[in-house]
């Protein structure tokens, strides 16, 4: 496919918009420095179907649904043009976690267990609410939204007081959201590019989660290379690229896991556009397999 020109479609109009912008600054500079044509812009405000050429290729920077819901791809996929990443099929597989997880548990893949509740409103009883029964026992749960990323309107529940200010705290509780299982170890990310899994990265955070505190703002998150043994490593490689094709992704993605104390792992869920700013784990993964920032981003717009 040649190339005449790059569009990097960032920003967009999700709780995850700051972080677009950033990945999608990065990004800009690195095609620039690798000398392609290429121009950034805010979607939607900047953005216009009727202005691509067919040798265009589009760039999305979008987090959030802008991005990751497949309505976007779908309607390039309509118009012919080529963009980076997966089909529209593919991230509505893994968009939403509850469809993602459904997909999973269907193929064997082992997750964490989960139960789903249309809206937080619908919990009358607390964490005495039947809809916790297929869960216990349990110490503790996840509560995220269905549809969402960069773990916004993500909480650790502990105990009844925790739901609650969940509950009041939410950015939109009246929304579909999972109750996860919580798996404590090790909390690990896997990229994958072109079919080839990149280095699992292992994240080490103060905060109670890998949060959105701990991925965008604090410094002293580590991430560093998983250490695993040969076996262990391939069994992983195996479940995060038999994952990879039974959602349909293509190009790359972010597969997130969890690891127990017996070496199991657990698939959390599937990113499709994954983040490229100066905390990413993407860009660390790639780093210490050998490849710069700008030879990622040149990996990735080839891999169509």
């Amino acid at each position: 496919m040649a190339i005449s020109k790059i569009i990097i479609l960032y920003g967009g109009t999700s709780s995850e918009r700051e972080v677009s912008l950033e990945s999608g600054a990065y990004i800009y500079q690195s095609i620039k420095d690798l000398g392609h044509e290429v121009v950034l812009l805010d979607y939607p405000d900047e953005f216009s179907l009727t202005s691509l050429q067919e040798d265009d290729f589009i760039f999305i920077a979008l987090h959030g649904a802008d991005g990751e819901s497949g309505a976007l791809q779908q309607t390039l996929q309509g118009k012919k043009i080529f963009y980076s990443g997966s089909n529209f099929q593919a991230c509505r597989n893994t968009w939403n976690k509850n469809t993602c997880k459904k997909l999973l548990q269907e193929n064997n893949i082992l997750t964490p267990k989960w139960a789903s509740v249309s809206s937080l409103y619908e919990i009358k009883n607390g964490l005495n609410d039947p809809l916790f029964d297929e869960l216990r026992p349990f110490n503790s749960l996840f509560l995220k939204p269905e549809e969402d990323g960069s773990s916004i309107d993500v909480f650790k529940i502990k105990g009844e007081d925790d739901l609650q200010d969940a509950i009041q705290t939410s950015a939109n509780p009246d929304r579909p959201f999972i109750f996860e299982e919580c798996v404590d170890y090790k909390e690990l990310t896997v990229p994958i590019l072109n079919g080839k899994c990149l280095p699992a990265v292992q994240i080490k955070t103060s905060e109670s989660f890998y949060n959105f505190d701990a991925k965008y703002i604090n410094d002293d998150t580590q991430l560093s290379e998983l250490e695993l043994s040969e076996i262990a490593k391939k069994k992983l490689e195996q479940i995060c690229l038999k994952t990879f094709k039974v959602m349909g992704c293509e190009g790359w993605a972010r597969i997130d896991l969890l690891q127990d104390q017996k070496g199991n792992f657990y698939v959390m869920e599937i990113n499709t556009v994954p983040g490229m700013t100066s905390h990413s784990l993407f860009p660390k993964s790639a780093s210490s397999f050998g490849l710069s920032y700008n030879d990622l981003v040149q990996q990735i717009v080839q891999s169509k």
